[in-house]
């Protein structure tokens, strides 16, 4: 099969997860993040919310209810974190002071060199990141590749960009999105040879142990994945919370064609789908996870 890279542009659309409590989960998505609502699909199958940072497309979230979902169990491949990406450094410090507000627990905090991060966990136990970037000029390189680092992260620094703000909240910037996912996966070279190899994303840091990471353009990552508590380990249950899927946006309808043909020469299933002037063609990753190709 001939080479093929994802154009620049392609980026993460939305994260679409299984939660176990609706109403749990909008008011921490909405009412304590601060996403609005853009329109909610009920089925007798299913409830799904859907969120943005404005309230209007595109869609960031989607949350689909599965009442008396479990927990996801230990060592099972699927969600590690949605990594939520705020467009500066004061619009991340207002998240983090209204999460200190509320006594909202956290798991860690990291300077990535190409990133501040504040990790934490949803009501039911769904990893999440809040970053933001740091400009591209500024990211570490070795060896030709970028070198993410995990370095501890000035809290008081970080504050201090919110010592003086008195505008009133009123919810998440409107310029979040989603800068990537991490993945646990079974294997990391059958995660390349998904996500590399056929999806044409390109590997960015091989160095970190246990972890491969993969982006286009250039951007330090799109998806992540490891091995750190999953080798060897089985897809999450469906009956559990966790990632149902993820998009991948193709800003080249041209390029989504070439990887849809790319995908079904490898026999792998496949479903094309049209909404509007959109198309998304939809599969599932070695590990259980779905991934949505979208063209506009």
């Amino acid at each position: 099969m001939p080479d093929f890279s994802l154009p620049s542009g392609t980026h993460v659309g939305f994260v679409h997860l299984r939660v176990s409590d609706r109403e749990r989960a909008r008011a921490f998505y909405a009412e304590l993040l601060g996403f609005k609502a853009v329109q909610s699909q009920q089925t007798p199958e299913q409830d799904t919310l859907l969120l943005s940072a404005t309230g209007e497309e595109p869609i960031h979230l989607l949350l689909t209810e599965k009442p008396g979902a479990r927990p996801k169990p230990p060592q099972t491949c699927g969600l590690f974190h949605v990594a939520i990406r705020l467009p500066d450094r004061q619009a991340l410090a207002r998240v983090f002071k209204r999460l200190l507000a509320h006594n909202w627990a956290f798991q860690g905090f990291s300077d990535h060199g190409v990133s501040e991060a504040l990790y934490l966990a949803d009501p039911d136990g769904l990893g999440l990141e809040l970053y933001r970037d740091r400009p591209r000029e500024e990211w570490p390189r070795q060896n030709g590749q970028i070198e993410m680092r995990t370095n501890p992260l000035d809290l008081q620094d970080l504050l201090a960009e919110v010592d003086n703000d008195s505008v009133p909240w009123d919810g998440i910037h409107p310029g979040t999105d989603i800068g990537h996912v991490h993945l646990q996966v079974s294997e990391l070279a059958e995660a390349e040879n998904f996500y590399h190899i056929l999806l044409g994303l390109e590997v960015t840091q091989r160095s970190y142990p246990g972890a491969l990471f993969f982006s286009a353009g250039g951007y330090h990552h799109h998806v992540g994945t490891n091995i750190w508590s999953s080798r060897g380990a089985p897809p999450a249950p469906q009956d559990a919370v966790g990632l149902i899927s993820f998009s991948l946006e193709i800003p080249d309808r041209e390029a989504w064609a070439t990887l849809v043909s790319r995908i079904r020469q490898t026999s792998g299933e496949i479903t094309i789908e049209k909404f509007g002037t959109s198309l998304s063609a939809s599969l599932s990753d070695p590990f259980g996870n779905g991934v949505e190709l979208t063209a506009r």
